[in-house]
């Protein structure tokens, strides 16, 4: 081979011509090509220095140099053509979720409807899992809305009753009617658990019927029955316990207990003194661990409601009751209808009702529930159904901020929203 760049058997005249021309050649050609393709730059070099020794003197430097430049040149064009693009051509990258600013999401849901001291109370503190929740297609669409009704006795065959307390079966007829004409639905206390909890899914209006204090079962027979045979509502009741093995009721609320459509939870043992921050801890676990335990031996279930006896409860009943495992707590206070994360509760006392005990020091919303009289229930329908409307309507108008921030802030952790 007769190609060369320097060679120490040429003339001296030659030498420095081709030094010259090494140089320009190194410069305009090499060293770009070293810097993207160093193995192959080199190589090329050892081969061009190594023909350099077996070449004769007499070789036509211009010809050398025209050779040199067209191999190096072809070496260029190659590494041109695989060589990785600089940082300056490379794409810009898109924005990932951690780059991008989250929306500020919407505040709470109010309105007016509510009775001045009264405001909606949120439980979830895990913005994530709550939008999660909230826009799961399986779960409760917004806008669920439901409230509980309380029942102390349901008197037969008078007009005017003889305790406040009390309904008369005529109203009370005429009440279950209402709730249905408009499109209400009976549900227990696990599905109101699951849904307040989890947002699980249950009927668009629902309401829970709570039957509060023992009763025999004809009670339920004459008065609930019904309503189960034509439209499936169980009841809830409060069961108290004081009276354990020996309650000449009990064989009986145990056999509609096994029907499956009377749901039995804590209403306390001694009952008719109620729990408050005064009691003392050997009392108030009395009253809550003693009617686990009673339901438990007796009815076979483990009872995840306590309706506070006599409507009294206190932020230390309320943390024992978390203790021993309650889920929710029923008050006698009617405050309004609850949805998903929005409890309607007083942080203060309300002067036109003293008697209702301010649910907010407590800071547990789920177990300061509130519940409706039934003298209430049918003048209140209307706003309820409002109500369940306008939140759902408010949550459309921002689901699409909320989803922009779990998919900034949780979809990485906390999956897609399915």
């Amino acid at each position: 081979m007769t190609t060369r760049l320097f060679c120490y058997h040429c003339t001296n005249q030659d030498n420095s011509m081709n030094h010259q021309n090494f140089s320009l050649l190194t410069s305009r050609f090499l060293l770009p090509t070293l810097r993207l393709r160093s193995v192959q730059a080199l190589s090329l070099l050892a081969v061009l220095l190594t023909s350099c020794q077996s070449a004769t003197p007499t070789a036509d430097p211009n010809a050398i140099m025209t050779r040199a430049v067209q191999t190096a040149f072809a070496a260029l064009q190659q590494n041109k053509a695989t060589a990785t693009p600089s940082p300056a051509s490379t794409p810009a990258s898109t924005p990932t979720s951690a780059s991008l600013t989250p929306p500020a999401l919407p505040p709470t849901f109010t309105t007016n409807t509510l009775s001045p001291m009264v405001t909606p109370h949120t439980y979830i503190s895990d913005s994530c899992q709550y939008i999660k929740d909230q826009w799961t297609s399986t779960n409760a669409a917004p806008g669920t809305i439901v409230f509980a009704i309380m029942f102390h006795s349901i008197e037969k065959g008078t007009a005017q009753v003889s305790d406040s307390k009390n309904v008369s079966d005529k109203d009370f007829q005429a009440m279950m009617n209402s709730l249905h004409d408009e499109g209400f639905t009976a549900i227990n206390t696990q599905q109101l658990a699951d849904f307040l909890y989890r947002n699980i899914s249950i009927p668009a209006r629902s309401v829970v019927l709570i039957q509060d204090d023992r009763h025999q079962a004809q009670n339920f027979i004459d008065h609930f029955l019904p309503y189960y045979k034509k439209w499936g509502w169980p009841v809830v009741t409060g069961w108290i316990s004081a009276f354990g093995g020996s309650d000449p009721y009990l064989q009986e609320n145990v056999s509609l207990s096994n029907q499956g459509w009377v749901d039995y939870q804590a209403h306390g043992v001694v009952h008719n003194i109620p729990m408050s921050d005064g009691s003392t801890d050997e009392y108030i676990t009395g009253e809550l661990q003693g009617s686990i335990t009673n339901i438990q031996k007796y009815f076979n279930k483990t009872p995840i409601a306590i309706i506070w006896p006599g409507g009294g409860f206190g932020v230390r009943p309320v943390q024992f009751a978390r203790k021993f495992g309650y889920q929710l707590g029923f008050t006698i206070n009617p405050r309004g209808p609850m949805m998903f994360d929005w409890i309607p509760l007083a942080d203060k006392t309300d002067p036109q009702n003293p008697l209702y005990i301010p649910e907010g020091p407590a800071h547990d919303p789920l177990m300061t529930l509130p519940r409706y009289w039934p003298s209430q229930v049918v003048a209140a329908l209307d706003g309820i159904r409002q109500m369940g409307n306008a939140a759902a309507a408010y949550a459309q108008q921002n689901k699409a901020a909320e989803l922009q921030y779990y998919n900034i802030m949780c979809a990485a952790k906390d999956g897609p929203i399915q």
